[in-house]
């Protein structure tokens, strides 16, 4: 196959991505996130069957070559991870996100960090079960990976699933920062798996306080002065080019500084999302800027889920391992139910979100690009292979089983509580003196 340049790939890819969007649009009517998924990983099994049944078109191996071309772990969380972040924290509202404030900050620490040892360990068990040779240390690199919900998945399916106000930002806030910890933990289990760091809990709380800390400070620095700078003008043109600016070089300075790149644009976009847009902005400019924002979160949606569904293409056909991915589909589900069913227990004096909130944020944790990108990452062996098919098996899950069914979920629990949805006169959701 001739090399393609970045240019002819991402032609492809928007190309793609306009014909199935169409497609959805006029035919299937899915959500977006769930729709391209669906697309994407239907045209994978098309291209392996037309393998099997006629070899000599090596279909399969054309399609891997694109693939490995883009380079999925580069393309998103070096490139369209910061533009997502920003575009989703844009639209998020801080008064609601500030009274849920220690749900997000608990769930998306301790919650995280919990669900990783819950998963390693329900791995390893499972692994060995199977007679998949598995170190446990691997176990929990996979479940560091697996454990943060998607920022990009989760607020895509919350657009159109009937949530309160409250545990909607709390929701959202909670899928907006937990991806940040999740990196940093990750990134130091990998190091003690290759034998590059030896683990030490002292080392780990430096590495993320530098990397979240950082990333909070830095998102604050860029926002505040993309704020001010903001309110000094009123030309739309030149304030769309100063939030591309905040993306691209806040990005950029988080990279080079070694702190969380994903935290700094979520804190930005927060910003910018909230002050800006009420206090530094013209009502044209206003909807130019939100405008400009919906479109690149459309279109990079789009070819995520587009390129999640595609890359079922690299899944290995190893029998014990697709069983080994189906099995830890229930046992993720359960370490998120715990991870995020003991915190909320333990401050629901504070701040309860009722029949619904422990459904929605178990079940509407969903797994999405980032994990994906995460596997893509580890070095070539075959504990990647294993890893990497797990991933992409309880992916698929969630975005399409659970993504396609959460907004149902909803209202069958908000009806069997004798909720009223999305008003203020929810009588489940209360807030607790001290917030």
């Amino acid at each position: 196959m001739t090399s393609l340049s970045a240019f002819d790939a991402a032609s492809i890819l928007i190309v793609l991505a306009a014909a199935l969007g169409y497609l959805n649009h006029q035919v299937f009517k899915l959500p977006s996130a769930i729709g391209f998924t669906i697309m994407g990983a239907f045209a994978s099994l098309i291209v392996i069957a037309l393998d099997r049944i006629i070899p000599e078109s090596h279909l399969t191996p054309l399609v891997l070559s694109f693939l490995e071309g883009i380079d999925f772990q580069t393309t998103l969380l070096d490139g369209m991870l910061s533009f997502l972040l920003f575009a989703g924290a844009l639209h998020v509202d801080w008064s609601q996100m500030r009274r849920g404030r220690w749900p997000i900050i608990v769930l998306s620490t301790v919650g995280v960090v919990l669900s990783t040892l819950l998963v390693g360990v329900a791995a390893y068990a499972l692994a060995h079960l199977l007679g998949i040779n598995a170190q446990l240390i691997w176990c929990f690199v996979f479940g560091a990976l697996i454990s943060p919900t998607d920022p990009v998945a989760v607020m895509g399916v919350l657009k159109r699933a009937n949530v309160p106000p409250l545990l909607q930002a709390t929701v959202a806030g909670e899928s907006l920062f937990n991806d940040g910890v999740g990196v940093v933990v990750f990134a130091i289990l990998l190091g003690v798996a290759n034998g590059t760091d030896a683990f030490s809990l002292s080392h780990a709380l430096r590495a993320f306080l530098w990397e979240a800390g950082g990333g909070v400070l830095l998102g604050l620095v860029v926002g505040w002065i993309a704020y001010r700078a903001m309110r000094s003008i009123d030309d739309f043109n030149v304030e769309v080019m100063i939030s591309l600016a905040v993306v691209m070089g806040g990005y950029s300075i988080a990279h080079w500084l070694h702190i969380s790149g994903p935290v700094a644009m979520a804190v930005a976009g927060l910003l910018i999302g909230n002050a800006a847009v009420a206090h530094a902005m013209s009502e044209t400019t206003r909807d130019y800027v939100l405008k400009f924002w919906s479109l690149i979160d459309e279109i990079l949606n789009a070819v995520l889920f587009l390129l999640i569904g595609l890359e079922v293409i690299a899944i290995t056909d190893d029998a014990r391992v697709l069983v080994l991915g189906l099995a830890l589909i229930p046992a993720v589900l359960a370490a998120r139910f715990l991870s995020v069913g003991g915190p909320l227990l333990l401050m629901r004096s504070k701040l309860s979100f009722g029949a619904i909130g422990l459904p929605t944020l178990v079940w509407g944790g969903l797994r999405g690009g980032i994990s994906v990108a995460l596997a893509l990452s580890l070095p070539v062996s075959n504990t990647r292979t294993v890893i990497l098919a797990a991933t992409y098996i309880v992916v698929l899950f969630s975005v399409i089983v659970q993504g396609g069914s959460i907004g149902r979920l909803i209202g069958f629990v908000s009806a069997r509580a004798g909720a009223t949805i999305g008003t203020a006169a929810v009588p489940a959701v209360t807030e607790g003196a001290a917030l």
